[in-house]
């Protein structure tokens, strides 16, 4: 579904992603992983438009997209949950999960499929984003991308600092997800052990390079575990 090929992308004279390539097929889970400051979050910056790529190519779909701007190209179903979640702190729940839905009638009734994966969201539609716990914010971040019934899901790090019962959460609704045979995942963990209970290929990226691939039942057999250590 999603194909990166030869991608390059440079901070003043830093070499930041070299040559990156990889694919994210549909209906599976790919994780990307790898340590801090290894070029993850610039990458998805790039995948998503917010950052110009120096050289290569992106496309979705067998469609060239490197030239889209953002809101392009989540036109086209692919959808973003940032590390740090960038939820709007102000506005309601349900204001917030209708943010998702700007492409489209800002009438339109939220899907069903938001509340099928959080369905605690339901409870606190009328509260504030920032009243809300961390765990609890990521799932409002993952809802509003869920809004708008993405092809392809992109989640950056959505374990950094949520508490297990959370986690467990958002692992049953990634695994749903992708059961359902209609959404690719690209999800970018440091968390092995999470990585690895959803991944259905793995992709490890270290100084801007892919050094490793594969099926992500082979993660242990492959060591991936190691790239990870500091």
């Amino acid at each position: 579904m999603l194909r990166v090929a030869d991608l390059n992308q440079y901070y003043g004279g830093s070499h930041i992603l070299r040559d990156v390539a990889f694919d994210v097929p549909s209906a599976a889970c790919t994780a990307l992983i790898g340590r801090n400051g290894v070029g993850k979050t610039t990458l998805l910056k790039c995948l998503m438009g917010l950052l110009p790529i120096r050289s290569g190519d992106i496309s979705f779909d067998g469609r060239g997209i490197a030239s889209l701007p953002p809101h392009a190209r989540a036109a086209l179903g692919i959808g973003y949950v940032p590390q740090g979640r960038d939820i709007f702190p102000r506005l309601t729940v349900e204001e917030n999960l209708q943010m998702g839905l700007a492409a489209q009638s800002r009438r339109a009734r939220l899907p069903e499929l938001v509340f099928e994966m959080f369905p605690v969201l339901r409870s606190m539609l009328h509260r504030r984003g920032g009243d809300l716990s961390g765990g609890q914010q990521q799932q409002l971040a993952i809802g509003r991308a869920l809004a708008m019934r993405p092809r392809l899901l992109i989640l950056d790090e959505p374990t950094e600092g949520i508490q297990p019962s959370i986690i467990k959460d958002i692992e049953r609704a990634i695994r749903k997800l992708v059961s359902g045979g209609e959404m690719a995942i690209l999800l970018v963990e440091q968390y092995y052990d999470f990585a690895k209970s959803l991944a259905d290929h793995y992709v490890v990226l270290s100084r801007g390079e892919v050094v490793s691939r594969g099926a992500g039942s082979a993660m242990d057999g492959d060591n991936v575990r190691a790239h990870l250590a500091v």
